[in-house]
């Protein structure tokens, strides 16, 4: 079940690119084997890619899910109109306002079909995402909080982030975000390009920086609320809604280095 980091700490993973391993029902990540015909408890495996799958060993950024529903069965599309969330260099109130009507597009350049350049946004909100979740296939996602906490629920787990911390989610990964401290502000950098990794140390000496080990990745998390949500996905430089009749959180275990 999904945790309330309100009442309860949340469980983390150390390392930035590791490969991780985890379940949230106890026997449900498959052992030796990423798609059985029968896997344990009977989840439906998928294959989350953030890369070619023909890259080196050491480039490959890949995860294998364990859900208990499909993450295709969801209605058809429709165009979503949102004039503050423009892409590349085409360019692009008081009223309630969840994290994806929040965000606003400072600056962008590049190109998302080429999958080159990057935007600057700024985000803020009123309220909390409920029944909605966001997918960015355009890119990947930088967090980073100004003011207040944001909860993020992703189909990996759930993450906290306060000011002073960053938050990345990998393109293509469902999300929402829950405001545990109110009205929140802060930006954020969306990576067209490919993905984010550590900088190089070089004279600067091997204990300058961030350490692998200070970046937290989720545990699995299955959110066990039962319903309909409104999936907004990113694609092409428009957003898109669609409607399903279960919640995106379903992933009971996963195992591999694409992760929030």
């Amino acid at each position: 079940m999904t945790p309330d980091p309100i009442t309860e700490p949340l469980r983390y993973q150390s390392g930035f690119g590791n490969q991780f391993a985890t379940e949230s029902v106890p026997g449900a990540l498959p052992q030796g084997r990423n798609s059985p015909q029968k896997a344990p408890f009977l989840p439906y495996p998928e294959l989350v890619s953030g890369s070619a799958f023909t890259a080196l060993r050491h480039e490959n950024r890949r995860t294998w899910l364990y859900r208990r529903q499909p993450s295709v069965v969801s209605g058809r599309y429709r165009p979503y109109a949102h004039d503050g969330w423009t892409t590349g260099a085409a360019g692009g109130h008081p009223a309630p306002t969840d994290s994806v009507d929040g965000l606003r597009t400072v600056a962008a350049n590049g190109d998302v079909e080429a999958q080159t350049g990057m935007a600057a946004l700024v985000y803020t909100a009123n309220r909390s995402m409920e029944r909605r979740a966001l997918v960015d296939a355009d890119g990947e996602l930088l967090l980073i909080p100004q003011q207040g906490r944001l909860v993020l629920t992703t189909e990996m787990g759930v993450l906290e982030v306060a000011p002073g911390e960053v938050a990345l989610v990998p393109r293509g990964v469902a999300f929402k975000v829950a405001l545990p401290d109110g009205p929140p502000r802060g930006h954020a950098c969306e990576n067209y390009g490919a993905a984010f990794r550590l900088p190089e140390l070089g004279p600067i000496g091997s204990n300058g920086l961030a350490n692998p080990r200070d970046f937290l990745a989720p545990v699995a998390a299955a959110e066990g609320l039962p319903g309909d949500y409104e999936i907004v996905k990113k694609y092409g430089g428009r957003l898109w809604t669609a409607p399903q009749t279960h919640t995106p959180f379903n992933v009971v275990a996963w195992h591999g280095n694409l992760t929030p």
